[in-house]
């Protein structure tokens, strides 16, 4: 019977960059540390990235070939486990399409988890990848360093007596974002900017919050924390969550949940603000660095969203969080999240009472499962 869960341990480099080049890759069970595939060969010549790369395709390729589903990806080179987590863009036209190839693996498991380790917990792999390497260049294999495990491998299940390298798999669970923008407001149904004026939410937005709160308690009996901007429309909203869920989890009010301050823009709509500021509008909508006149930044906002969602998963680590906001905030954190350009901002839509769920795990990855959803608010 294959395992639901293995760990891929992939090398790769070249003697010389580019020159001699080979990878190597291991595949074992997750909570074992069984060695179940190896994979290496040598690649001609060729760049130490590249070579990565095709040690990373070679393990997904073979963990897929034992019907896994999850996949704990390890690796000591920090550029393919950055550029697979989104974290740092794919400059290099020759790594696009050998990234794209293993993004396609990626794809065809429940889940694949990458993580950077140095690289005396990556020898195995390593071992392979220099024989590889060894053999494009012509010479017979290397020696093993002191304390590497052969290219042959250990085996047998126990972890006492697994190579080096193998570590018990860690805990990956993520933590999950539910981001709910508070309710209806006067200003809302006007279309004027809100910012950090305490506007209550109206007859029809209370009525919103109290769906929103049943709407949560479906998708979260369990929660951690119920965390609020400290403005009276969200905290309202905040409470209303609260109570659905039981009354057991308290509101805590975080400052930097607020509003983006939109200065002298604040209670007008966007065709006022067109109308008499359309210079300051048109830089603005050009770059998240611009504030309103009198206002704040998106990018100051930025910062602020950030410094919750860190503490969050420091502080509720494997749980889940409601976290109640406003537009801007939220769509920060969103947009963050989604690895997407500033254009993102003024593209996306958040209803009032519209819920978001993001899932962070501690390796760095993200998985946006939910935006805007409003189906509660149906009936209303």
């Amino acid at each position: 019977m294959a395992p639901r869960v293995v760990s891929v341990e992939a090398d790769g480099g070249s003697r010389g960059n580019p020159g001699p080049a080979g990878y190597g890759a291991v595949v074992r069970d997750a909570e074992t540390g069984e060695v179940l595939a190896e994979r290496s060969e040598s690649l001609g010549t060729a760049t130490n990235n590249v070579a990565e790369y095709q040690g990373l395709i070679a393990g997904l390729t073979a963990a897929a070939e034992l019907g896994a589903a999850e996949v704990d990806v390890r690796m000591d080179s920090k550029l393919v486990v950055e550029q697979m987590c989104g974290r740092w863009q794919i400059k290099h036209p020759g790594l696009r399409p050998l990234a794209a190839q293993a993004a396609g693996l990626v794809g065809r498991f429940a889940a694949v988890r990458f993580a950077w380790i140095p690289r005396e917990q990556n020898r195995h792999a390593d071992a392979l990848a220099n024989a590889a390497m060894d053999a494009a260049a012509g010479r017979p294999p290397s020696a093993p360093k002191t304390g590497q495990p052969p290219a042959t491998p250990a085996t047998g299940s126990d972890p006492a007596t697994a190579p080096a390298s193998w570590e018990p798999r860690p805990s990956f669970t993520a933590t999950r974002l539910i981001l709910v923008r508070h309710g209806e407001t006067e200003y809302t149904e006007q279309g004027r900017y809100s910012g950090r004026g305490d506007v209550p939410l109206s007859e029809k937005g209370r009525a919103q919050v109290r769906a929103t709160g049943a709407r949560v308690a479906e998708l979260a009996p369990s929660v951690g924390a119920v965390l609020s901007s400290p403005l009276s429309r969200c905290t309202a909203t905040a409470a209303s969550i609260a109570e659905a869920l039981g009354g057991d989890v308290p509101v805590r009010t975080e400052d930097d949940l607020i509003e983006c301050d939109f200065g002298q823009w604040e209670g007008r709509t966007f065709t006022e603000v067109r109308e008499r500021w359309p210079g300051e509008m048109d830089a603005w909508l050009a770059s998240p660095r611009i504030a309103p006149p009198g206002g704040e930044s998106f990018t100051h906002v930025a910062e602020r969203a950030h410094r919750v969602v860190t503490g969050l998963l420091t502080a509720y680590p494997g749980e889940t969080v409601v976290v109640v906001s406003h537009v801007s905030p939220i769509k920060l954190v969103l947009r963050d999240a989604l690895a997407a350009g500033d254009g993102f901002l003024h593209r996306l839509f958040l209803d009032a009472a519209g819920i978001s769920v993001l899932d962070m795990w501690p390796d760095g990855g993200v998985a946006v499962r939910t935006v805007n959803d409003t189906a509660h608010l149906a009936a209303l």
